[in-house]
Formats: C-alpha cells, sequence, structure tokens
C-alpha cells in the first residue's frame, strides 16, 4: 500500500475541496434539509396576512412545533409556508393565525384532523383557514371614519328629529330629548374627540412600529422573574441556616449560662465602680502628669538621676549653704 506522501496531491486536494464545499452547502441549507433540518414544508391559504412574518412560531395545542418560513400573495390570497418537526399533521387539518401578546405579535396555530398526513405539495385551502381581526387596524379605521364625519350636520339632524317627534308620547319623546342633548354633546366636543382619536392613532401606530421592543422588554421581564425564581431557593436556604445558627447560639449560651452568668455579674460590678470612681480617676490621671514629667526630667541623662537636694547641710555649717532652702528652685 502507497504511503499518503507518494500519492498525486491534486487529485487529494481538489477531493478535499469538494469535500469542503459539500460541508458549507450542508451548513446553509441545513433547515431545508429532510433528516436534521427544521422539518417538513407545508403550506395553508389565507385571504390575508393579518401581521404574520417569517419566524414567527407555529403551535399545536399552544406547545411550538415550528415556525414560519415565508408569507407571499398568491393571487387573491396570501400563502403562508411554515415548517413543522415531529408533530404529525392530517389531511384535514385546520390553521389559524392568533394573536400571541396584546402587543399585536402573531402565531400560526394548526388544530390537525383528518386520517392520512397532509401531503406536503397540497396547501391547505382557505376554507380551513382562518385570520384575525386585528385591533390596530380597527382603531386607525376608527380614527379615519370619525375624522370624515362632519359633527355639526350630524347634530342638526338629530335636532330636526326631536323637533319632528315633538308631539308623540312620553317615552319616545324622553328617548328624542336624549338623543337630541347627545348629539349637542358631540357637537361641543367635538375637537376634544378629534384630538382624543388623533392620540389613539399615534398610540397603535408608535406600538406597531416598537412591537419588537416592547416584546423583548417584556421578555427581559421574564427572565428577571425566573432568575428570583430560581435565587429563591437560595434565599430560602440562607433564611434556613440562619435560623438553625440562632438555634445553635440559644444553645450555647443555655449550657454555659452557669458559667457565664458570674462573668457578667462580676463585670457588671467592676464597670459601675469604674463610673462611680469616674470623678476620682480623672484627678488621679490628671495630678499624675506633673509627676511623670518631672521623673522624665530626672532619668532622662542617660544612666544618671539629675536632682538637687536641698538642706542636706543646715545652714550655719558654712559658706555652702548660707541661705538654706528659700532661694533655690529644684
Amino acid at each position: 500500500m502507497r504511503s499518503f506522501r507518494s500519492r498525486n496531491p491534486i487529485p487529494i486536494g481538489i477531493a478535499g475541496i469538494v469535500v469542503i464545499a459539500l460541508g458549507f452547502t450542508v451548513a446553509m441549507f441545513s433547515d431545508d434539509l429532510p433528516i436534521v433540518g427544521g422539518g417538513t414544508s407545508y403550506s395553508a391559504e389565507f385571504s390575508e396576512a393579518a401581521g404574520l412574518s417569517p419566524d414567527d412560531e407555529v403551535r399545536i395545542a399552544g406547545v411550538k412545533v415550528g415556525k414560519v418560513s415565508d408569507v407571499e400573495l398568491s393571487g387573491a390570497v396570501v400563502v403562508v409556508t411554515f415548517k413543522v418537526k415531529d408533530a404529525w399533521v392530517g389531511d384535514r387539518s385546520l390553521a389559524a393565525i392568533k394573536i400571541k401578546n396584546v402587543l399585536g405579535q402573531k402565531y400560526l396555530a394548526l388544530e390537525p384532523e383528518g386520517r392520512d398526513v397532509l401531503d406536503p405539495a397540497m396547501p391547505i385551502p382557505r376554507d380551513r383557514t382562518m385570520a384575525p381581526y386585528d385591533v390596530l387596524e380597527a382603531f386607525r379605521g376608527l380614527a379615519d371614519t370619525t375624522n370624515a364625519i362632519d359633527t355639526t350636520q350630524l347634530a342638526q339632524s338629530f335636532e330636526v328629529i326631536a323637533e319632528t317627534f315633538s308631539d308623540t308620547p312620553d317615552d319616545v319623546r324622553g328617548a328624542l330629548t336624549g338623543l337630541q342633548q347627545l348629539s349637542t354633546t358631540i357637537s361641543s366636543r367635538d375637537q376634544q374627540l378629534a384630538t382624543l382619536l388623533s392620540n389613539t392613532h399615534k398610540i397603535s401606530d408608535t406600538l406597531a412600529e416598537r412591537d419588537a421592543e416592547v416584546v423583548k422588554l417584556l421578555q427581559d421581564g421574564n427572565l428577571l422573574l425566573e432568575e428570583i425564581g430560581k435565587r429563591r431557593d437560595a434565599i430560602s436556604t440562607l433564611l434556613e441556616g440562619t435560623q438553625a445558627l440562632s438555634k445553635e447560639l440559644k444553645g450555647l449560651v443555655d449550657d454555659n449560662n452557669e458559667q457565664l452568668g458570674p462573668v457578667l455579674e462580676s463585670l457588671d460590678q467592676l464597670t459601675g465602680m469604674l463610673a462611680r470612681n469616674q470623678d476620682a480617676l480623672g484627678k488621679g490621671i490628671k495630678n499624675m502628669a506633673p509627676f511623670v514629667r518631672l521623673f522624665n526630667n530626672a532619668v532622662g541623662n542617660g544612666r544618671w538621676f539629675d536632682n538637687y537636694l536641698c538642706g542636706l547641710l543646715p545652714p550655719q555649717l558654712g559658706p555652702i549653704n548660707e541661705e538654706g532652702c528659700l532661694g533655690r528652685t529644684s
């Protein structure tokens, strides 16, 4: 058998490049592979996209089983392509676009039905799909509609109706009177209502634009709550350990109460005596200061005592001490 070095390097290099290219291709299109990819691809026809976008979740009975691959317009219907992994989808399955959270994020909900497996080449028809009603679009439509209403003319119409039915029975006349008052109120608050609806339109636009940020904020809040829940066990263990330590300390004090009692009593007596003689101790320390200063002066010259003894010889013995100790200082 020939050694590796003796072989022609050109075919080996070409084979290596082919293997690397195949590996790169598999890595780039791994989601489309039938075994290791993201699952089996299906499609469904809807009357509208209703805010559904690629990478949104696909759920069965509330459990995530895949994600949306593509949303495109095909004639008069919207075709949603999605992948499902490790889940059975029947040939009579139902599909619906549902709202995931209060911010309007959507997901595709599947309801598997039928006896046979759904053919990936056959989309779920329009009569077995359902799209939700978008609340944000409803607010936008409400704002546009109310802005187009002539409130003054509407109030005049209500007043004409009330005057026309003024001779009717009391019940009908009361209802028309209330209708007239309502029209007057609407007409007088026209500017406020227009401002309110305009602000509602701005809020809906802002929520639609910041949908990803608000969802990220809520997800981070969920992570924070999960972390607090994880740390709850550690905090509980810490509190239990503190409680056990307090019990041990209490037992230690109880066990040594006989020895600690006399010691604490003696300590109390000592501190009491020091408190009673606090003034005397202060005066003693104050009076001790001159003695310490003079003593340091006496012994501060090496190994000699520097002192003067006055009156060792009486004055009458001669000229050594004629004046005595009256004129000298120590």
